[in-house]
């Protein structure tokens, strides 16, 4: 695991910037209605490569409104949880309305910064996050937090967004990177695929659309001998840190 950090005010600074920016937006309902839409067959994608079994747990990083936990709840069952973890108020309010609309009581929402995930190691089969690693202020250390936070062969599915890597598009980046600062407080100074690469023992980038800037990718954490991932199942940690709870 990473060792805990003192986050420095330049961080705090940005975690702050983000949460105005995604709190301003989550009252956007036309905006999120049609993201929803728009991006569903992608996340439904994203959630199937996880390969996530009836009765699993799921993390959901930035999960914003909530518009992934019914795909999550749909793979993990009644008998399955969903945790979705975002910073913004605004955002996990909308989120609450949802679970609350649809009677969800295995769905949960926990207001914590993805940078310092207060979260019991081991304990996910799986992680989520849609168009949120790329606008946290350190790139790295979320990752390395999920990383930690899943069980043994694992997965962590990322649909994100990047400046256009190659060909023509590349001469639209500084217009598409002043898009993605001013809507999400998009980070330039970290990628997210290298650093996935960097903590996961397998990373595979499924697909890419919009002229390369839309991907997903799925990263699969190492897996011990089998039957270790079992043992002491009876004596797991809770999923989140008591003190964390609000």
């Amino acid at each position: 695991m990473a060792e805990p950090t003192t986050p420095s005010g330049e961080h705090r600074s940005s975690v702050e910037r983000s949460r105005r920016k995604w709190d301003f937006w989550s009252s956007r309902e036309r905006l999120w209605s049609f993201y929803e839409q728009d991006t569903v067959e992608v996340r439904r994608d994203a959630v199937a490569q996880l390969d996530l079994e009836r009765g699993d747990a799921v993390i959901d990083i930035g999960c914003g409104r909530g518009a992934n936990f019914e795909l999550l709840r749909e793979a993990v069952g009644p008998d399955g949880s969903v945790l979705g973890v975002d910073y913004s108020p605004g955002m996990l309010a909308g989120a609450a309305e949802r679970i609350e609309e649809h009677g969800w009581e295995n769905v949960e929402t926990l207001r914590a910064d993805a940078t310092a995930l207060p979260v019991a190691a081991e304990r996910f089969d799986g992680a989520l996050a849609t168009t949120a690693v790329s606008a946290m202020p350190d790139v790295r250390a979320v990752v390395e937090n999920v990383h930690d936070a899943l069980a043994p062969g694992a997965s962590f599915a990322v649909y994100d967004i990047r400046l256009a890597p190659s060909g023509v598009a590349r001469l639209l980046n500084p217009l598409v990177y002043g898009c993605y600062r001013v809507i999400g407080n998009w980070n330039r100074e970290e990628s997210v695929l290298d650093e996935l690469e960097r903590a996961f023992a397998d990373v595979e980038l499924v697909e890419t659309f919009a002229l390369g800037t839309n991907y997903v990718a799925v990263a699969r954490k190492a897996s011990e001998p089998a039957g270790s991932r079992l043992a002491g199942a009876e004596d797991a940690e809770p999923a989140i840190d008591p003190d964390a709870r609000e």
